[in-house]
């Protein structure tokens, strides 16, 4: 992939949501509440709830915090009724993004939502203006210096759709989303541990952006995360080194 690297990428995004963690605790809360109304308290038998815990554990979010915001979603704890939104818009280059919300409250939700994109020379669109440019799927990263061949056999073997290496040496395993998770215990039983994993909405291509540009876009792309009712932003956006 010319003039960025992918692991740069993921590496980048990584990092400055290790920055919000505090943030972050609220917003894994929310998605495991969630989870857990929708398909019940046992993780085991909750994909959704599963992949929820695993991202709180991985921030480091205290065990009865997990476990309250389960009995939030149960009913065994009074909890706040949470509605799942979803907005698309275009960022800085005729970037599309898209905001995936947990909210009590839409108008507040979508008018937050708005503010940040013009404010940043962004604007919201439609539903369905940028869906399409994105795959909802499971991604693993490796880090450079992985063996791609172990990764290939263990990762189409467990049922992963596809294999990639990039030009900076990582490798990339993309899954369905029902699948993710047993890709991911397969790998890991080879003594392949990936550095970054997860359900997400993966970019069709990418708007390489660089300088000015790429200072613009991270700074509408931190408005969005930095607000309380955003749990995930996507972008085709990537920048260059």
């Amino acid at each position: 992939m010319a003039g960025h690297s992918k692991w740069a990428n993921i590496q980048h995004r990584k990092g400055r949501q290790d920055e919000k963690r505090g943030a972050a605790f609220s917003k894994v809360a929310k998605e495991i509440t969630v989870a857990a109304k929708m398909g019940g308290g046992d993780p085991g038998f909750n994909p959704r709830l599963r992949l929820a815990v695993d991202k709180a554990k991985a921030i480091n979010m205290p065990k009865d915090k997990i476990e309250n915001a389960i009995k939030k979603g149960t009913g065994e704890l009074e909890g706040v009724d949470y509605v799942e939104i979803r907005y698309e818009g275009y960022g800085i280059g005729g970037a599309a993004v898209m905001v995936d919300c947990l909210t009590d409250n839409r108008t507040r939700t979508v008018a937050e939502v708005r503010h940040a994109f013009s404010k940043h020379g962004g604007n919201l669109g439609t539903d369905g203006s940028v869906a399409f440019m994105f795959k909802h799927c499971g991604q693993l990263l490796f880090a450079p210096g992985t063996s791609e061949d172990k990764v290939m056999d263990a990762a189409i073997e467990a049922g992963a759709e596809d294999v990639s290496s990039d030009a900076d040496g990582s490798i990339e395993v993309i899954t369905g989303p029902g699948e993710f998770l047993a890709v991911k215990e397969a790998l890991e039983k080879a003594g392949l541990t990936p550095e970054f994993g997860e359900v997400t909405m993966k970019p069709q291509s990418e708007t390489e952006l660089a300088g000015d540009d790429a200072l613009k876009m991270q700074k509408l792309l931190d408005a969005l995360e930095g607000l309380d009712d955003v749990q995930e932003v996507y972008t085709t956006a990537v920048f260059g080194e």
